[in-house]
């Protein structure tokens, strides 16, 4: 007998125009490499020029926060540029897209709106869950999806999105996602079978690109979990075929941003009575993925500070 189970039609649902947000767009910083530097960030550059050149794949996978810290022209404008052939993100990441797009505004507190019933229940954001189901009847993944929503929709600040920029110009922007993980699951009109195979599309999408890695390059920026774990899987995916006749995938360069302060010997995984140990950017990402004829770097900065410094460097190896 099947348990019993929340019943969504009780939920209120209200306009964003009663939340309270904690961001707006004047958040997003201009078109500059700023102040930032760091010793591997010539290299880093250099990699992805490099990687532009041969036709490998030039990934970026990143947590909400990058957005939050307003990256989004910079993110753009390597996209333009194709020093970014791939993003992924988890699922907060189209949430801040889709509302930034939409209302020029984004995130809540979670201490305000918790405690009152209301946190992640608007309306507006909520119809993130009809534009998904509208993609994966047309074969889409979740990124794609969303951003063509954005694109083709009435967003009057779709300058601003990352997704609508990759829709337009046809760069993959893969999500995903855990069930329950994002606030528009909450909503009655949340399809978890829906959702599944949105997100199960992209996986598919990124592991397919992962077989071009060879001669490319990962970036990493602060995403501890769905980052690293979605890349050591899409990689052995990759690995699998390529083994099978006779290929390699192994010469690539990764580079982890975070602020997590490793030290120099990052190339060298940390004991396990270390709890860095259990950092899997470090150990996945850094270390073991890379140990066949690959290089990788730790660049330890906030994210409005990192991404501007490898955008710089980026253009600077591939004007």
């Amino acid at each position: 007998m099947p348990y019993p189970q929340f019943n969504r039609s009780q939920l209120r649902l209200q306009p964003l125009a009663n939340r309270q947000h904690d961001l707006t767009l004047d958040v997003m910083l201009p078109l500059a490499a700023g102040a930032f530097a760091h010793p591997s960030l010539p290299a880093i550059g250099r990699r992805l020029a490099e990687a532009k050149a041969r036709g490998a794949a030039r990934v970026l996978m990143m947590g909400a926060h990058v957005l939050r810290a307003g990256a989004q022209r910079h993110l753009i404008d390597l996209m333009e540029r194709g020093l970014v052939s791939l993003i992924a993100m988890n699922g907060a990441g189209p949430i801040h897209d889709w509302e930034f797009a939409l209302i020029g505004a984004s995130t809540e507190s979670v201490a305000r709106y918790v405690s009152s019933g209301e946190f992640g229940l608007w309306e507006e954001t909520g119809k993130m869950n009809d534009a998904i189901t509208r993609g994966v009847r047309d074969g889409m993944g979740l990124g794609e999806s969303v951003g063509r929503a954005i694109a083709e929709g009435f967003f009057p600040y779709k300058h601003a999105s990352v997704l609508a920029a990759a829709y337009r110009l046809k760069i993959p922007v893969t999500v995903h996602i855990g069930i329950g993980y994002d606030i528009i699951h909450e909503h009655p009109n949340a399809d978890g079978g829906v959702l599944g195979r949105a997100s199960y599309t992209d996986f598919l999408v990124f592991a397919e690109h992962i077989r071009k890695l060879e001669g490319g390059i990962v970036l990493n920026f602060g995403t501890a979990v769905m980052g690293p774990e979605v890349y050591l899987k899409a990689l052995a995916m990759a690995r699998n075929v390529a083994h099978q006749s006779g290929e390699r995938i192994a010469a690539f360069t990764t580079a982890v941003f975070d602020l997590l302060p490793l030290g120099d010997d990052y190339h060298t995984q940390a004991p396990k009575t270390d709890p860095r140990y259990y950092y899997r950017p470090w150990k996945t990402i850094l270390v073991r993925t890379v140990a066949d004829g690959g290089e990788s770097f730790y660049v330890q900065g906030d994210h409005k500070d990192t991404v501007p410094a490898v955008w710089g460097a980026a253009t600077a190896a591939a004007p």
